[in-house]
């Protein structure tokens, strides 16, 4: 079945492509991560920005932050990985938790924080969507197998209509990005490229 890229009642989800993850000098590079895969989704991303903006898509972005000391961060920053803490990684009021250059938010777009994997989880993200009369998203980002999967299952739950562009989403390894989006194509949605969201938007505006 192809991919619903329709312009009605869609939003375009851009998931956490912050400083921490996608800056050589950012907290994920830092801790000892491979960002170059983040870093490949930074124009990809920017193309679909521009083409939501064109079409007149409400644009969503997300940020993964956390309180400076952490205590909001659970289980995750306690135990499972407490090396986000070493890296003071995604902490509020530092450069780490910002939006890349390349990905400005403008006034009419919305910047969502979680603290969460999911940008549904303790967000307003539902309320905004359903204001919008939103059931068709296009979601990009990064990290492909954490973030990115989380928030498009969560999605696919929600019966929206969960379109992955698997070239604008980026991974810390390459086999977590390949089998994240394998899954995410078979079991919640479709997975699709850049250019033919932006084809699809384009010929959906087309009279």
């Amino acid at each position: 079945m192809d991919a619903p890229i329709q312009v009605e009642r869609s939003a375009l989800i851009v998931i956490d492509m912050q400083n921490g993850f996608c800056d050589p000098a950012g907290s994920a590079a830092r801790a000892g991560f491979d960002v170059a895969m983040c870093r490949a989704a930074i124009e990809p991303c920017r193309r679909l920005v521009d083409g939501a903006r064109r079409h007149e898509i409400p644009i969503v972005f997300t940020r993964l932050v956390y309180r400076a000391d952490y205590r909001d961060g659970g289980v995750v920053t306690d135990e499972i990985l407490p090396g986000l803490v070493e890296a003071q990684c995604c902490a509020a009021g530092t450069p780490d938790m910002e939006l890349i250059p390349e990905l400005v938010p403008r006034p009419e777009d919305f910047v969502i924080d979680k603290n969460r994997y999911s940008a549904f989880y303790g967000t307003p993200l539902a309320s905004i969507l359903t204001a919008q009369d939103v059931r068709n998203l296009v979601i990009c980002g990064v990290t492909t197998n954490i973030c990115v999967e989380t928030t498009a299952r969560d999605a696919s739950q929600r019966d929206y209509r969960t379109v992955v562009v698997g070239d604008a989403t980026g991974e810390i390894a390459p086999e977590r990005h390949h089998w994240a989006l394998e899954t995410l194509g078979t079991r919640f949605g479709w997975v699709v490229s850049t250019d033919a969201v932006l084809k699809g938007w384009d010929e959906a505006s087309t009279p």
